[in-house]
């Protein structure tokens, strides 16, 4: 008889000491033990898609991790949202500045997700030192995403934004193990413009000019397909100075 999976907080990251240029697996953080008291202090939440799972500014006084769905996090501005991450299975999210939600966070797809409660993480990450180390390998990978994400926003063609985003959740997939003949957009466009920095127009557009040059193809709003790989690259190179 096969072992029970671990139940509890799965915490996943790309080791950040891996080396080489293609994308490496995501792996778990946490061993049994970790995951096992973790879920002493959690509970498992459930949030239709569109559901608000806390606002910007709201006391914190839980973090999350995902188990399933897509969670996306934003701030509400002058000109509207702008969203600043897409979190997937084994993300944590619920990051606080003295004592409140530094973003608001929706769910873009129905999610499942751990929440654990502040409070009682404090005390367990005071008498497990590896549980300290585990999460900041963690939050290197989510400010590794926010450089990204940065680097993105700094061009000005809508058409490269578009690229470099769609190659970074092609990695994503690349890394979760999953098949990534397609790339999948389990986000809604509107939720994407506002991540890219783009009005719901200009998004329209962008995917006009890579589908009208072949660059992709699409067969529905949610799935992509890749049909010149170097012009793709070349777009979505972080490294191109092309603005």
């Amino acid at each position: 008889m096969s072992a029970k999976p671990a139940a509890g907080p799965a915490i996943y990251a790309i080791d950040p000491w891996a080396r080489g240029g293609k994308p490496h697996p995501r792996h778990q953080l946490l061993n049994d033990d970790e995951r096992a008291l973790l879920a002493k202090i959690s509970s498992i939440v459930r949030f239709r898609k569109g559901e608000t799972i806390y606002d910007e500014e709201d006391a914190a006084e839980a973090a999350f991790n995902v188990i399933s769905g897509v969670v996306m996090t934003y701030r509400v501005l002058a000109d509207g949202e702008h969203v600043t991450s897409f979190l997937y299975q084994g993300d944590l999210f619920g990051l606080s500045e003295q004592g409140s939600y530094s973003n608001s966070a929706r769910a873009a797809t129905a999610v499942v997700a751990y929440k654990i409660p502040l409070s009682a993480l404090r005390r367990i990450l005071d008498q497990h030192a590896d549980l300290d180390v585990d999460l900041i390998i963690k939050l290197c990978e989510g400010l590794r995403e926010a450089q990204r994400h940065a680097l993105l926003l700094a061009r000005k063609r809508a058409a490269t934004r578009l690229a470099m985003f769609l190659e970074l959740l092609e990695r994503l997939q690349i890394t979760r193990g999953e098949a990534a003949a397609e790339i999948h957009l389990p986000m809604g466009r509107a939720s994407i413009a506002a991540y890219l920095g783009l009005t719901p127009a200009a998004l329209s557009r962008a995917l006009q000019t890579l589908t009208a040059s072949k660059i992709i193809s699409s067969r529905d709003r949610r799935h992509i397909k890749i049909l010149d790989r170097e012009a793709f690259q070349k777009l979505a190179d972080t490294r191109n100075g092309e603005g």
